[in-house]
């Protein structure tokens, strides 16, 4: 084979045979310990996003940078979280409101006033006691 040019640029052509391989991961289950410092964690975040929930609707911070103004150190001093699960529980408030915002503008909670549209409203510091919160290896704190 030899060598063409597209642009000024030499290229070639190989042939490439492509394998895909499904690997199935093992199913890691935490020790009766884990889970219990899991479950006290989950719930803490979500303590603090209810909380943080109601400071936005309160202060009408519902971006990220306003919201952390109002609640990063609060959230660090009463519930202990590492920083990026501070993070995280602010990151989820400001998501939460503008997902209804967007669910209000786009129309999908019907027309104003219905009952499904009021039911949708924030009534600022309502939040679900087990939601799922966003994790990783920099959430890990070893202060839950």
């Amino acid at each position: 084979m030899g060598w063409r040019t597209y642009g000024g640029l030499p290229y070639t052509c190989v042939g490439f045979v492509i394998v895909k391989q499904v690997v199935q991961a093992p199913t890691l289950l935490p020790t009766p310990e884990q889970a219990a410092a899991l479950e006290a964690t989950l719930r803490a975040c979500n303590e603090a996003a209810t909380w943080a929930g109601g400071v936005a609707f309160e202060r009408d911070a519902k971006r990220n940078f306003a919201l952390r103004e109002h609640s990063y150190s609060e959230i660090k001093a009463r519930w202990g979280p590492g920083a990026q699960a501070a993070q995280h529980v602010i990151k989820k408030v400001c998501d939460a409101y503008a997902v209804l915002k967007a669910n209000v503008k786009a129309g999908n909670l019907g027309r104003p006033g219905s009952k499904r549209h009021r039911r949708a409203r924030p009534a600022g510091g309502t939040g679900r006691r087990r939601s799922a919160t966003a994790s990783d290896a920099r959430c890990a704190s070893p202060s839950l």
